[in-house]
């Protein structure tokens, strides 16, 4: 695939507090891609760069191959779509959406026949004439995508825009905007800090802390094999532990020895593990590779939560059936649940 947006060694700051430290990305054209992270780690940041709305301290920007570091918003083949819309209340949603073209001086008809086909795209056809005060939040983020789709963007930036919505209609609208930016063919860079979010829409996650990259991958990749403790904390529970790598595919952690996938560390190299917890497998107390006590269990909708005391470490195990507390249970985990990280420095 073709590279839409590089961003090369980009460094931001606001009165001197580091906000992007040298950052490098490359998107690809017909993507949609997702910073993700904690509050304050810089993906909004990057979004604003991106768009032009934020002028980096150093580094460049790069769509298509050219530089257009110091290019004003306006004249970006991007779009950007806000958390809170901004919508103009005196105006209808037909003249919502046109607005840019209106401001390019556009012949009527063509604005008319690309807006009732915008809105008829987002699923707002007859809404033409209604004032948006009158429209539900879904309905109102339509017609804010609506619009950022309506001049042709071979970019669309999303900042969190769902982050007003209901639990309900959140999940609605996931699973719509990847139809829309499927069936629009452009790139989407969607800003979130919902890791289930940024795993139900994205072709790659870009995960993000402290205004440095984390890592790059596919939701699969993210979630099954996390580069450092942080992506395995951030995106779903985990169970971190330290231990020993033995020999290729031979691991040491809670006081017993298991057979792993991984390979390439040194002997008796310190790691991390980590061990999701529906990977954990509940069996009597005399199959288990470990042994542990049940402190508590939690009922979560699909699963029981128990969180099980094991020499001095609290697991947390994903079941369908529940143990009860104060229960010795056996745990059992596959070679192809365990995932070896380097250590991470103190």
């Amino acid at each position: 695939m073709n590279e839409i947006v590089s961003l090369k060694n980009i460094v931001v700051d606001f009165d001197g507090e580091p906000v992007l430290t040298g950052l490098s990305l490359d998107i690809h054209d017909k993507e949609f891609v997702t910073f993700l992270g904690p509050s304050g780690c810089g993906k909004t940041t990057t979004l604003r760069v991106i768009g032009g709305f934020v002028q980096p301290k150093s580094g460049n920007v790069f769509f298509n191959g050219k530089d257009i570091t110091a290019l004003p918003p306006y004249k970006r083949q991007v779009n950007t779509v806000f958390q809170k819309y901004a919508l103009f209340p005196h105006l209808n949603v037909f003249e919502n959406v046109a607005f840019g073209l209106r401001l390019q001086k556009l012949p009527e008809k063509e604005i008319r026949s690309r807006v009732l086909e915008m809105l008829e795209v987002v699923g707002l056809k007859g809404f033409e004439r209604r004032h948006t005060d009158r429209l539900s939040g879904g309905q109102q983020q339509r017609v804010a995508i609506a619009r950022g789709l309506v001049n042709h963007p071979k970019v669309l930036l999303l900042d969190e825009p769902l982050g007003a919505l209901d639990l309900k209609l959140r999940k609605e609208m996931q699973l719509e905007l990847k139809r829309l930016q499927q069936a629009m063919d452009i790139t989407f860079i969607y800003v979130t800090h919902d890791q289930e979010e940024a795993l139900t829409m994205s072709d790659t996650v870009v995960v993000m802390n402290d205004g440095d990259i984390q890592q790059i991958g596919s939701p699969e990749d993210i979630y099954n094999e996390p580069k450092n403790a942080f992506v395995a904390d951030f995106i779903g529970e985990s169970n971190i532990l330290d231990g020993i790598m033995l020999k290729d595919f031979q691991v040491e952690f809670a006081g017993s020895q298991f057979t792993c996938v991984d390979k390439g560390f040194e002997r008796n190299q310190p790691v991390q593990v980590v061990v999701r917890p529906e990977d954990v497998q509940v069996v009597p107390a005399i199959q288990g590779q470990l042994t542990g006590i049940v402190k508590d269990v939690i009922f979560k909708g699909v699963h029981f939560e128990m969180h099980v005391e094991q020499a001095g470490y609290e697991w947390i195990i994903h079941s369908t059936q529940a143990s009860a507390p104060g229960e010795l249970i056996g745990m059992r985990i596959g070679p192809d649940e365990i995932h070896i990280m380097a250590r991470m420095e103190e």
